[in-house]
């Protein structure tokens, strides 16, 4: 199993800056891609960014503001999020694709942490 530990959501006033970290552990054999998602009240969870060795990608309404990275050391992803608005309030989700040392690959996601972006 991989747990996902999220860290660093809050309260930010519009056009503030946050980031949130992700730390995966466990049985880890590999890990595969590593993202962020968000569901905010009423909608469905939606893809921000993922980052694979292959690149990153962003949805339309983050691209310019958050940034994705990764620490393949510490099996860890960040997302700094800049220009806030308020319609990125949501509760955040990390999400990865590992294989386990069972040579499974299976997705991971984590409890998920609370932005607000307020007026």
């Amino acid at each position: 199993q991989v747990q996902l530990v999220e860290s660093g959501g809050g309260l930010v006033q519009a056009g503030g800056s946050l980031g949130l970290s992700c730390a995966a552990s466990g049985s880890i054999f590999g890990i595969h891609v590593m993202g962020w998602y968000r569901q905010a009240p009423g909608k469905q969870r939606e893809l921000v960014a993922a980052i694979a060795s292959g690149g990153t990608n962003y949805a339309d309404s983050v691209k310019g503001r958050f940034t994705i990275s990764r620490d393949n050391a510490k099996n860890t992803v960040y997302l700094q999020m800049n220009s806030l608005k308020p319609e990125d309030t949501a509760v955040y989700y990390c999400n990865t694709a590992a294989t386990t040392r069972d040579y499974k690959v299976r997705n991971y996601w984590g409890k998920g942490t609370l932005v607000t972006v307020s007026s």
